[in-house]
């Protein structure tokens, strides 16, 4: 059941006087409070009255419940839910939002991945803010928002390709925990992050070094850096 609230920022707002003000909301997920506060600058100009901002995906979902946001704007990696599931979650609670997702990630690994989670747009970090204006607009009017990717015409070896391949055929969650192990994450850590016990994290590694036939987590890594996934 849906809250009879929505949030302005900090201050609650019964839902019955949304049509009466014609209010729009937003909701910013990311981790970092400096990007938090860009992409609310943003939105602010847009004309969004009422900008809710958390830190994490658990929060993100229990938050779109709650304020029933026009604009979703969401970072792929961060704690708890990362950003591909919490895109999933909240396109099956069935909301009326737009998700955009707002990330450093590489748009030729996870741009498929948003949009069959259900994303109707995606933008990078590194792009002028004009740009992610330029995407909640977009968004707004009731278009979808798709960078085109630029595929390297150089032309890779068989190993390289195999390495391809496999990355594609991974799920989001093998993908997220292949990028933390590259990151020098802990089993611990990475299980703390993603909510799972130290031993599935130990399973999720063994099958990873198998399918991508390595023996040591520096050649796992190796493999993660060689196709920008950190």
């Amino acid at each position: 059941m849906h809250s009879l609230y929505v949030s302005s920022d900090s201050v609650l707002i019964p839902k019955k006087w949304m049509s009466e003000v014609d209010m729009r909301m937003a909701l910013v997920v990311d981790d970092h409070p400096i990007i938090r506060a860009t992409v609310k600058m943003v939105l602010k100009q847009e004309n969004f009255e009422g900008v809710t901002e958390c830190d994490n995906g658990i929060d993100a979902v229990q938050l779109a419940r709650q304020i029933v946001p026009d604009l979703v704007v969401l970072d792929i990696s961060m704690p708890g839910l990362d950003g591909l599931e919490v895109t999933r979650r909240i396109v099956d609670l069935k909301l009326s939002a737009r998700i955009l997702v707002l990330t450093s990630l590489e748009p030729s690994l996870y741009l498929k991945r948003c949009i069959n989670a259900g994303a109707a747009g995606f933008i990078s970090k590194i792009d002028e803010i004009d740009d992610l204006r330029r995407a909640v607009k977009v968004l707004m009017s009731g278009y979808t928002y798709f960078p085109n990717i630029n595929i390297s015409s150089v032309r890779r070896s068989d190993a390289e390709m195999n390495e391809v391949r496999v990355i594609d055929s991974l799920s989001n969650r093998e993908l997220t925990i292949l990028k933390y192990l590259a990151c020098g994450r802990s089993n611990k850590e990475i299980g703390e992050i993603m909510l799972l016990s130290n031993k599935t994290i130990s399973t999720y590694k063994i099958r990873l070094m198998e399918r991508f036939e390595v023996t040591s987590i520096v050649s796992l890594a190796e493999v993660a850096k060689r196709n920008s996934i950190v």
